[in-house]
Order: C-alpha cells, then sequence, then structure tokens
C-alpha cells in the first residue's frame, strides 16, 4: 500500500512537471509552410498550441538572397497565442525565422518557408 502512493505521488509529479515545461509549438500559420501568397501586402499570421509573450518575441524575414528583415509584432490581447504581423511582399521565395517565447518562460523556434507569386 505504501509502495503504491509513492508511485502514485511520482507519477503525479511527473506529469506536473512536463505540464510546466510545455513549450509552445506552431500549429497553423498564413501562409502555410511551403504555401503560396500572392504579392502585396500580406498577413502573416502564426498561430501556437500556449499562450505567447508577443512583446518578447521575434518574426524575422528572410529573402532569397538572404537578406533579413525583422517584422514588428501586432500585439493584441484578443488573440494571446498568436504573432501577428504584415509586410510588403514581392514574388519570390522567403521564409519567416520565428522564436516565441510562451509565458511558461520556454522558448522554442522554427522556419516557416513560402513563396509569394505574382498578384492576379
Amino acid at each position: 500500500m505504501q509502495l503504491n502512493r509513492r508511485v502514485a505521488f511520482a507519477t503525479l509529479a511527473l506529469l506536473a512537471s512536463l505540464n510546466v515545461s510545455a513549450h509552445a509549438i506552431l500549429t497553423d500559420s498564413t501562409p502555410k509552410a511551403n504555401g503560396s501568397v500572392a504579392a502585396g501586402h500580406v498577413a502573416l499570421t502564426l498561430k501556437y498550441n500556449s499562450k505567447i509573450d508577443q512583446g518578447r518575441s521575434r518574426l524575422l524575414l528572410v529573402a532569397a538572397d538572404k537578406s533579413e528583415t525583422p517584422l514588428a509584432i501586432t500585439a493584441s490581447a484578443d488573440k494571446p497565442n498568436e504573432l501577428d504581423s504584415a509586410t510588403d511582399l514581392k514574388p519570390g521565395a522567403y521564409v519567416i525565422r520565428w522564436q516565441a517565447l510562451a509565458l511558461d518562460g520556454h522558448i522554442t523556434r522554427g522556419d516557416l518557408p513560402f513563396n509569394v507569386t505574382p498578384a492576379p
């Protein structure tokens, strides 16, 4: 009986620590990874599975020539799981290099490649 309580306590402690160390995982985006959007003023949205510190997260636009442009994030209390931005884009290949700080203090990073096609 004593052993069962210890095992149960250890299991609960492990589960609690796993929940605390959860990272922000990218769940959806506009544009989609490897997707395409038309040239012009493009809205960029990255959605995560947890709340994001929008003020301390980063978005960097990398063009095909490897030039890098930091993107301003539009903070919104109504969308705590998103990083939103917008920029004018010409046709070509791009990557959004993102760094998201979850409210639990963990940072996750990733790349979101996409293409911009000529405007219709």
